[in-house]
């Protein structure tokens, strides 16, 4: 090949990494700041910094549960029980605290979360199940086990140490909640992007034949998929259990479709096999700052369940589009 076409196909690299970087990097915060500004127009106090703050710890959670999804739906499939399991990981992670201590409760939490995970991948790898229907039955089942466990009424008896550190204590005036949210993120990047399970990941949910016949062990990475999953919802209950400073067996009710809709409104095909943990990013924050905005300007929950429908429906719309096109 000639320099000249060497140089050709790096300037085509170049400005199509431009054009990429325009559309995940600048499109969804211009968006975001829009809409802030358009809030602070009305309440003031939308900048502020206790607002802000208080934000990104509401935000926390749903980014960490998000990461899961991500690499669920990234993966062909999705997980519609990871909010339940982060309430049963927050359960019997605090009844494990009032007996073996702190460290052994947070323990119990991810691990417990990434046995669930397992137990979800399992069953749709042996099975070859739906991971709707499977997801949905352990919704349930993870619902009923939490509830089961506290009678159906919050836990109080939470170490003072375990929620004054993770749930109200900060580094540089960051608080704990979104800087877990943010490292556990990154995590999830560097796995997605970086590594081997990751490219099966992606291969899987592009084409799983294709991904078979390539030689990727296909039962194994979605089980590891699920148990993935599991452990941020594990990650998700450390941080919620701490910064609520109770275990609700209901608790995150609802972050299931919410994690969801992050994801598809930051751009990754429901389809799989397309999308990134900054994708993610920045449906989370989008959804979040949407409904911060709405609370603030005094708008009812109920025209703020209208409204995020509304944007999740739009989401999957253009999801088709950007992925499968219109066909009539």
């Amino acid at each position: 090949m000639t320099s000249s076409g060497t140089a050709e196909r790096l300037v085509a690299t170049m400005l199509s990494r431009v054009r990429a970087f325009n559309r995940t990097s600048l499109i969804f915060p211009a968006l975001i700041l829009l809409l802030g500004i358009v809030t602070s127009l009305i309440e003031t106090r939308f900048f502020s910094v206790e607002n802000l703050l208080n934000l990104s710890r509401q935000l926390s959670p749903l980014m960490i549960i998000s990461v899961g999804e991500t690499f669920a739906v990234i993966g062909g499939g999705l997980d519609l029980s990871v909010a339940a399991v982060l309430a049963l990981c927050g359960v019997y992670g605090v009844l494990t605290m009032s007996h073996l201590g702190t460290a052994a409760g947070i323990a119990v939490m991810i691990l417990g979360g990434g046995l669930f995970g397992i137990f979800n991948g399992l069953i749709i790898s042996w099975f070859r199940s739906s991971p709707f229907i499977v997801t949905l039955g352990a919704l349930s089942i993870a619902r009923g086990l939490a509830l089961t466990a506290t009678g159906g009424l919050p836990i109080y008896d939470l170490p003072d140490a375990y929620v004054n550190t993770i749930g109200f204590g900060s580094v540089l005036g960051i608080p704990w909640p979104p800087i877990i949210a943010v490292l556990t993120m990154i995590a999830g990047h560097v796995l997605l992007r970086y590594t081997v399970f990751g490219r099966h990941v992606v291969a899987i949910g592009s084409s799983e034949p294709a991904a078979f016949y390539s030689g990727v062990n296909v039962g194994l990475t979605r089980t590891l998929i699920y148990g993935l999953s599991g452990i941020t919802a594990g990650i998700g209950a450390v941080v919620l259990t701490a910064w609520v400073s109770s275990a609700q067996p209901n608790a995150a009710s609802g972050q299931e479709l919410q994690s969801l809709a992050a994801v598809v409104l930051g751009g990754i095909a429901l389809t799989g096999g397309v999308g990134s943990m900054l994708d993610a990013f920045w449906g989370v924050l989008m959804l979040g700052t949407l409904s911060n905005s709405l609370n603030m300007i005094g708008i009812s929950s109920f025209v703020q369940t209208l409204a995020t429908g509304m944007v999740i429906v739009v989401a999957a719309i253009v999801d088709g589009i950007r992925h499968k096109g219109v066909t009539p």
